[in-house]
This record gives structure tokens, sequence and C-alpha cells, in this order.
């Protein structure tokens, strides 16, 4: 009767724990978030390179062509009120992830709540360069060469009680055309209080968005720092970098209510707070990953 009772409470807290690490996130101000083809910052434009969307297989159909193959989203829209930034952009990513390397090892770092199982890993593709080019890119049609799947998940950590969130994703085959990105690694050295940030990642589950013009608002917590990004349910597992050194200084993982709904009109509109209010958006420290520390 103990062991049942431990093991029924232990699922129960960790069925928990996920439903309250992924909640959704939201704009700040100024609604910050850009497309590929509006960033003019060619280090951005080079960082997001490196960054990745999780789509859900049957999100993704593959397509023969004479000169190559590649794969075609299948539409999925939120119910977006008539003027929403984006709302006729197509949206299929779940989660965001970006490349890293550590000893010769490549490895898609995200949040933990994005890869929690077996099935996670083999229903899910990892997709590079998901993304408008131009404004008149859908972003429907993705290169087969940018998509990768799951071979394992190395590393996976979620904690209710410290906040930890991660995941270290090996994908099928080694990535070559394109740089990993730089990240934290000395436990002693951390982003401070006030120090500008920006993510890349695919909030709502839409092409790659560039938001800029956010700061870390709170940094006391050991294993995470608190910021004003404008920031949506797909950017988690996205990387936050320092605006000013260019290096990642955490995975997105969790923040305020991103939609609310509207009765009148039966759509929904960004919950949009003042630059100091509401939750704030929560950033994993990279050099609190064990697995990546020195």
């Amino acid at each position: 009767m103990n062991f049942n009772f431990n093991v029924l409470l232990t699922l129960t807290l960790l069925l928990s724990s996920v439903n309250t690490l992924a909640i959704d996130k939201v704009v700040y101000g100024e609604d910050n978030r850009l497309d590929q083809y509006e960033v003019m910052n060619q280090t951005k434009l080079d960082l997001q390179r490196s960054t990745l969307a999780m789509i859900p297989k049957n999100k993704l159909k593959k397509q023969k062509n004479q000169d190559s193959d590649t794969y075609k989203a299948i539409d999925s829209k939120i119910n977006l009120c008539e003027g929403e930034r984006f709302n006729k952009q197509v949206d299929v990513a779940d989660c965001s992830g970006f490349l890293i390397e550590k000893d010769g090892r490549q490895y898609v770092a995200t949040a933990g709540h994005c890869a929690t199982s077996v099935t996670d890993c083999y229903d899910n593709y990892w997709v590079f360069d998901y993304s408008k080019k131009d404004p008149r890119d859908d972003a429907r049609t993705i290169e087969a060469k940018n998509v990768y799947s799951c071979k394992r998940i190395v590393v996976q950590k979620l904690s209710r009680y410290t906040g930890e969130d991660f995941a270290l994703i090996e994908l099928d085959r080694r990535v070559e055309d394109r740089a990993p990105l730089e990240y934290r690694t000395k436990k002693s050295e951390n982003i401070r209080k006030g120090e500008k940030v920006f993510v890349i990642g695919h909030p709502s589950g839409l092409p790659s968005k560039v938001a800029a013009g956010a700061y870390v608002r709170d940094d006391s917590d050991f294993y995470s720092f608190e910021t004003n990004l404008d920031t949506f349910s797909g950017n988690s597992g996205s990387a936050v970098f320092n605006e000013e050194t260019g290096i990642v200084e955490g995975i997105l993982v969790r923040g305020d209510e991103d939609y609310k709904y509207n009765a009148r009109k039966d759509c929904y509109e960004a919950n949009v707070c003042k630059m100091g209010s509401c939750g704030g958006e929560e950033v994993f420290r990279m050099n609190r990953i064990l697995y990546l520390g020195r």
C-alpha cells in the first residue's frame, strides 16, 4: 500500500510539474518580434541559422521534386483575432531549440518539458530554416537537408522544486553547414540584472522570430533568471542571448499567459503587459547544466 501510494504521489507531482513548467509566455510593452527578412543585424541573422524548430512529423509532408526533396508544412492555425500580428502565418512548431557542441559532440539544447519521453524523440523532427526569408515567403516549404530526426535524448531534467528544465538531444546525423552556438559555461559567472538580452525561436509555433529590446529583470535565482522578452508557448527551448556578447545565456522555459480569449469576438488576443509588470519570462541558465559545465 505504501509503495503504491508513493508511486501515485510521484506521478502526480511529475504531471503537475510538467503543467507548471510549460506555462505560456507574453508580450511586454511593444511587440518586438521580427521575421528573418526584417532583421537588419547580420550577427543576429548568423545566430538564427543555428536555431531549430521542433515540429511533429505528422505536420510535415515529404515532397518529391526534380531538383531536390522538400517538406511541406501542413497548415495548423490558432484562432487569433483579426488584426493580431502573424495571424495569417503557418504555425506548426511545438518547441524551439538550438545547436551547441561539447567535446566535439553536437547537441540540440531545448527545454526539458519539450522532451520528456522516447515518444517525444521519435515523433518529432528538428528543423533548421523554418522562417520567412522575404515578405512573400509563406515558410511552408523546407529543404529536406534541413530536417533532422532525434536519435536519442542524451540528458533531460524537469524539476518543480529547483526549476531545472532542460534537455540535450542527439540528432540522426552531424550538422555540417552551420556553426554551433557559443554558450556560458563558467558557473562563477552569471548575467546580471539590467543586462540586455534577445531571443530567437518559434512563438506560437510560427516561423522563426527574433525578439530584442528586453533585459534581465531578476537575477537572484541560482538556476534561472527573469526577463521581459516577448515570447509565447512555442518559444519553449529558445536560445536567450546576451545582447552585448552574443553568447547563449540560457533556455527560455516558462512565463506568463500569452493569449486571452475575447468572448465577444470568439477569438484570442495577445496578452500585453507593461515592461515591469506581469510575472516575467523565466530562462534556465546554461551554466547550470552539469553535463556541459567546467
